[in-house]
């Protein structure tokens, strides 16, 4: 037929890989310690012991949960252990830092996990432009991953790309 539109990208052969797809899943929620000392800037244990004691924590029930803090404080360190003995057998995951941080961990543990067995030899782009924001850190390591075992890793889009690594011909 002349004239027929024909999809040259969907017949290259290009593997096209959207690196939200290591973000899926992932329920975060946060916790700010400030929120758990009212008006204070010290943390006392005993008034902090008590409120933990009353607080609703199965709120974080299988979420990925980040402690912080959003303005100075005197907070020891065994409030931040006693937050984490409060979460442990309920949220899927605990640590310290911003949520940004947390979600960062998440999609850098579900690249370490990926099947190479999907890539291999193939010739892969890493889409540039999404509807989530995706760290730098992913990137690098996305890039880490497959360069052993693709033939070739592009960035952006198949209509313009830009070439990260080629596999050399021996």
């Amino acid at each position: 037929m002349e004239g027929e539109i024909v999809n040259r990208v969907a017949k290259s052969g290009i593997v096209n890989l959207d690196l939200e797809i290591f973000l899926e899943g992932l329920d975060l929620a946060q916790i700010d310690i400030l929120d758990l000392m009212g008006d204070e800037l010290i943390l006392r244990e005993k008034p902090f012991r008590e409120l933990l004691k009353s607080f609703d924590w199965n709120k974080y029930q299988d979420k990925w949960v980040a402690i912080h803090t959003s303005e100075e404080a005197i907070i020891p360190s065994w409030a931040y252990m006693l937050i984490g003995s409060h979460l442990s057998g309920i949220a899927k995951k605990v640590a310290f830092g911003s949520a940004d941080s947390l979600r960062t961990k998440y999609i850098l543990d579900n690249i370490d996990n990926i099947d190479l067995s999907l890539y291999t030899d193939e010739r892969v782009i890493i889409k540039g432009c999404g509807n989530v924001p995706i760290p730098d850190a992913a990137y690098i390591a996305i890039t880490q991953k497959l360069t052993p075992v693709v033939k070739s890793l592009m960035y952006g889009e198949a209509c313009s790309s830009v070439p990260v690594f080629k596999k050399k011909k021996n």
